[in-house]
Formats: structure tokens, C-alpha cells, sequence
């Protein structure tokens, strides 16, 4: 066996040697064979002036579309590398059902067993529907601090006006609001650590924090929401990140004094001052 392994191996150090003097023996003729035919083919189209200045025009357009490419190619780095200092790592545009399907999941992955604070306007296309981008990450996240808009206040009635969608009315705000208090109140029901404040001025941005991960909308005066891109930020540490900048605005926001507490048990509206102590008590609705 041992000599059948030696003889194979010595059989195979002389098949590369013997292929490796056939490919050394004819590259001469190889070459002599290509610099002949390239000969032969110059000197029928040395004296031809059209051929020349139609290869000529080809490759300067083929330089200008290099050298632009080049360009854009950097342009796209040096962009890239804003975005990423600034922390956002995602822009979605307005998007079709794959890509929703695609963001739900990406949320649902970054959000699943953590913190989950957000500003959404009525939630309920978000978080009460079985297809909403957050519906099943609510279900199981560790704690749930959420922003609705009230739809007594003013910012209700006045977006209700303004948007071109006749199906966006006070009473249709109202509907909804209610049908999310009643998911979340679900939610509580189950031990899930759940709070909720409304805020009576328009929407304004549609954030969600998920983790470490930061997802936000503009609430475009005259257009659906859904219409809008949304980007995603991710907490990199980075003191130029946007990240800290929008999830403080949301802490401001929540720790508004004038911004009242839902209490699901009692169905109440509850005001707090500055340093937390409870100052009134409102029903809802």
C-alpha cells in the first residue's frame, strides 16, 4: 500500500512537470500567433479614419462614464459615512407588502423581550392590528411605555381637518383610540408593564424606540403617515449620534407635567406636578 501511495504521487509530480514544460514550450507560438493576428488586423484598419475616430469617441465616453462613476462612488462614501456617524443605519421609503413584511419582522427581532417606548398618534394601525409593524413586538416586550394622542384635544380635531383623507374624522380618531386603550388594557390584564399618556397637541413624529434601535416617521400635514419614509437609528455610542437626540425628546415629552396619565383601572385621566405627586383626577371620554 505504501508503495502504490509513493509510486501515485510520484506519477503526479511528473504529470505537473511534463504539463508545465508543454505550457513553457508553446507559449512562444502562442504569442507569435497572437501578435500576428493583432498585426494583420492593425494594418487593415491603420489607413481607415472612420474606424479610428468611432473607437476614439467610444472610449472617451467609456472614461466619462468611469470617471463618473468614480465620482459617485465616492459621493455615496462620504454619504454613507455621515449616516453612519449620525447612527441611522436604515431608510425605508413608502413601501409595498414585502417590504412591510420585511420591516415588521426587523422590528419584532430588535424589539422582542425589551423596553418599547413610542409616540404614535392613535396606535391602532400599529399596535391593534394583527399586521401592525409593533403588534406582536408589544405583546412581548418587558415594558411598554407609550404616547396617543388624545382625541378630546385640539391637535385631534385640527389634524382631522387638514388631512385629504375624508375617512380621518374626530369620531373615526375617537373609534380607534379607544379599541387601542382596550388592547393595552388586555395587555395589563396579563401582568404586562404597561403605561400610557395622551398628548393633546398634533402629531408630530412617529417614533418608536425598541432597544437599542430607534424607528421614526413625520406626520406629514396633509399625508397619511404610511406614505411617509421612515429611518432607523441604531445607539452607537457615538456623541454625533441622532439617536440620543430623538429618544431624548421623547423622554421631555413623557416627563411633560402637562401631559396626563390613563389609569386603566379607573378609566381616569391623572395629572402629576414636577416631581410626580398627583395634583387632579379627570374622567375620559
Amino acid at each position: 500500500m505504501d508503495r502504490l501511495k509513493g509510486s501515485a504521487h510520484l506519477f503526479y509530480h511528473i504529470v505537473i512537470i511534463a504539463l508545465s514544460a508543454g505550457i513553457v514550450l508553446s507559449l512562444h507560438h502562442w504569442v507569435t500567433l497572437i501578435a500576428q493576428y493583432f498585426l494583420t488586423v492593425w494594418s487593415f484598419i491603420a489607413d481607415e479614419k472612420i474606424f479610428l475616430v468611432a473607437v476614439e469617441i467610444v472610449l472617451a465616453v467609456l472614461l466619462i462614464l468611469f470617471f463618473n462613476y468614480l465620482g459617485r462612488m465616492w459621493t455615496d462614501r462620504k454619504l454613507a459615512r455621515m449616516a453612519r456617524n449620525a447612527g441611522m443605519v436604515h431608510l425605508f421609503p413608502a413601501r409595498g407588502f414585502l417590504a412591510r413584511r420585511r420591516i415588521r419582522k426587523l422590528k419584532e427581532k430588535t424589539g422582542f423581550a425589551r423596553e418599547v417606548r413610542g409616540i404614535f398618534s392613535t396606535g391602532f394601525q400599529t399596535l391593534v392590528e394583527p399586521n401592525g409593524d409593533l403588534h406582536g413586538v408589544i405583546q412581548s416586550c418587558r415594558e411598554a411605555k407609550i404616547m396617543l394622542l388624545n382625541p378630546e384635544g385640539e391637535g385631534a380635531t385640527a389634524r382631522s381637518k387638514i388631512l385629504l383623507d375624508p375617512e380621518i374624522t374626530p369620531e373615526r380618531t375617537r373609534e380607534q383610540l379607544t379599541k387601542t386603550i382596550d388592547f393595552l388594557q388586555e395587555l395589563k390584564v396579563l401582568q404586562k408593564s404597561v403605561r400610557l399618556k395622551l398628548y393633546n397637541d398634533a402629531p408630530f413624529l412617529k417614533l418608536a424606540v425598541l432597544g437599542d434601535t430607534l424607528w421614526l416617521r413625520h406626520y406629514h400635514p396633509h399625508f397619511d403617515v404610511r406614505k411617509m419614509p421612515e429611518y432607523v437609528f441604531y445607539n452607537n455610542q457615538n456623541n454625533g449620534s441622532l439617536f440620543m437626540t430623538f429618544y431624548q425628546y421623547f423622554l421631555l415629552r413623557w416627563n411633560d407635567p402637562a401631559m396626563p396619565e390613563f389609569d386603566f383601572e379607573t378609566g381616569e385621566l391623572v395629572y402629576r406636578d414636577g416631581s410626580g405627586n398627583m395634583t387632579r383626577r379627570e374622567t375620559f371620554g
